[in-house]
């Protein structure tokens, strides 16, 4: 290992002095620590920042935490933490700096310790002149913020438009960002699975457990309402887990009279209560969803909401039935994230601080298989992931007589 200015060699863990190696014959050759190869590109970086954007979840203190101790302490570098997603970049005062010390005692913690925002996009910043709300670009001072804090990259942990956001800084205002996916609606098509995604499920899966006996005790027929907008993999995988006899899901558009001949052919066996899981995007068959409250572009999505309710409402309209309705709600986003998400957490802000070092500008990290990779922003935005109808989780539910209630269902419960 090149000693340094001193003469003597570096501590474990710490890149040998640059301009020593450079002398050596050596600059551009990496450096083996404890901690493994010390790309040389990650020489030329001194300081980054994070900040967490979109709708919070359980594991993003993880990443945080990660993201931090991998940088300082296996690269020497600073980082900078901004509050409130890139409100943080905009606003004055909204910064930071994070050590090792400042991210102790996070990793059980669900939410996020920087804040977050959904209304936080600096190219149609929320600005209120006159009494009057209108989005305006302040992306600029997005850059002015990077520069005069001396960032070498930026670290964004978000969904997909938080990720879209961060790729568009790239190209538009030239920062070097990488991206670290965050939802627990697991729809993000670049990788195999979020984290918060497993936590969300388990929450989920505990409330259909609770609610099996009291529909028992008083048979009803128990509806369940669980997140994930346009996708239904929350309420699939809880829906299995949990031993729902029906789950309807966006990708899988319901018919009423099908869950109506499943409840009743659960009478004529005897069981006189059912579970359905209802994922907040369910529409039946040539309708629309449910929303309590319509978009407000460029600021907010439609609010869904009213799902289960919707069909609890139908239900007992044409077969008599007490009905009762369960809407998890933002409790899924809440509480204590499992091992796996805190593993996965971990995993990523560690890669994404790696990726940053070896110059890897542009690019997400993502899970394939039991892989940490990299794949390009642009591969990664856009496009949603949702649950295959002919997949295999799909056959596994209904081979174990779960009804998605589609209109052209046919055996192994529709």
């Amino acid at each position: 290992m090149a000693k340094d200015k001193t003469g003597k060699k570096p501590a474990a863990g710490k890149p040998a002095d640059p301009k020593t190696a450079a002398r050596s014959g050596k600059a551009s050759a990496p450096v083996l620590t404890r901690f493994g190869v010390i790309p040389p590109s990650s020489r030329d970086i001194k300081r980054i920042g994070v900040l967490t954007g979109g709708g919070d979840c359980p594991g993003l203190n993880g990443v945080i935490r990660a993201v931090v101790k991998t940088a300082v302490e296996v690269y020497r570098w600073e980082a900078v933490g901004f509050e409130d997603g890139f409100e943080g970049m905009i606003m004055p005062g909204k910064h930071r700096p994070l050590d090792p010390e400042a991210v102790s005692g996070i990793l059980y913690r669900g939410g996020t310790i920087l804040g977050s925002t959904n209304r936080g996009n600096p190219f149609a910043f929320p600005v209120t002149k006159n009494g009057k709300t209108e989005p305006m670009d302040c992306s600029g001072n997005v850059l002015d913020a990077y520069r005069r804090l001396g960032l070498d990259c930026l670290l964004v942990i978000g969904g997909d438009g938080t990720l879209k956001i961060a790729e568009r800084l790239m190209k538009e205002r030239g920062l070097k960002v990488v991206g670290v996916p965050k939802t627990i609606d697991n729809d993000l098509s670049a990788t195999d699975q979020t984290f918060g995604f497993d936590t969300a499920v388990r929450t989920a899966t505990e409330a259909i457990d609770k609610l099996h006996t009291t529909a028992e005790s008083h048979h009803r027929i128990m509806f369940v309402e669980v997140m994930g907008r346009d996708a239904g993999w929350i309420a699939l995988m809880a829906g299995m887990a949990g031993g729902a006899h029906a789950i309807l899901i966006p990708e899988i558009p319901y018919n009423i009279t099908k869950l109506i001949e499943k409840i009743r052919q659960r009478e004529e066996l005897g069981h006189k209560s059912s579970i359905v899981v209802v994922a907040e995007g369910a529409r039946p068959v040539g309708g629309g969803v449910s929303f309590i409250r319509s978009a407000n572009p460029p600021f907010d999505l439609v609010r869904l909401g009213g799902a289960a309710q919707r069909v609890a409402d139908e239900i007992e309209r044409l077969t008599g039935r007490e009905t009762r309705v369960t809407v998890l709600g933002h409790i899924q986003r809440g509480g204590t994230p499992t091992s796996f998400d805190r593993n996965l957490a971990t995993r990523f802000g560690v890669a994404a601080v790696h990726a940053a070092a070896r110059g890897d500008s542009g690019h997400m990290v993502a899970l394939r298989g039991t892989e940490i990779v990299t794949v390009p922003l642009a591969k990664a935005v856009g496009r949603q992931k949702f649950v295959d109808p002919q997949g295999e989780l799909v056959y596994s539910a209904r081979a174990v007589g779960v009804d998605f209630c589609s209109p052209d269902s046919s055996g192994c419960g529709g």
